[in-house]
């Protein structure tokens, strides 16, 4: 395994299939992009364990499901870019955590819901 991989970018294939729960295990990574793939599937609980990342952004793909909890637990990530998937589900309040988030993403999803306050005391 690459336990040593920094930044993973992988945007604009023609990747498909789902994202592997391993990706949690890259607990070095910084940086991951995948997005402009056909990658489905949900994201992984697992993901919560890149506690390094800075940036994520897997925009249009087809993920589906909702946004763990988990992603609360990134508290490095300053870009949260998931927009154009078909994403379900509300906003989980532990977004709130992510303090260092400057740009955050998630339009054109199927998000439903109310906004937390925990997420409307982000600055």
């Amino acid at each position: 395994m690459l336990t040593s991989l920094t930044k993973l970018d992988l945007h604009s294939n023609q990747l498909t299939g789902t994202l592997p729960s391993e990706l949690g295990k890259l607990t070095r990574l910084s940086l991951i992009w995948l997005q402009d793939n056909q990658l489905t599937g949900t994201l992984s609980s697992e993901l919560g364990a890149l506690t390094r990342l800075i940036r994520m952004n897997h925009q249009d793909n087809l993920l589906t499901g909702t946004l763990p909890t988990e992603l609360g637990m990134l508290t490095s990530l300053t870009k949260l870019d998931l927009h154009s998937n078909q994403l379900t589900g509300t906003l989980p309040s532990e977004l709130g955590k992510l303090t260092r988030l400057s740009l955050i993403w998630l339009q054109d999803n199927q998000l439903t819901g109310t906004l937390s306050s925990e997420l409307g005391a982000l600055t």
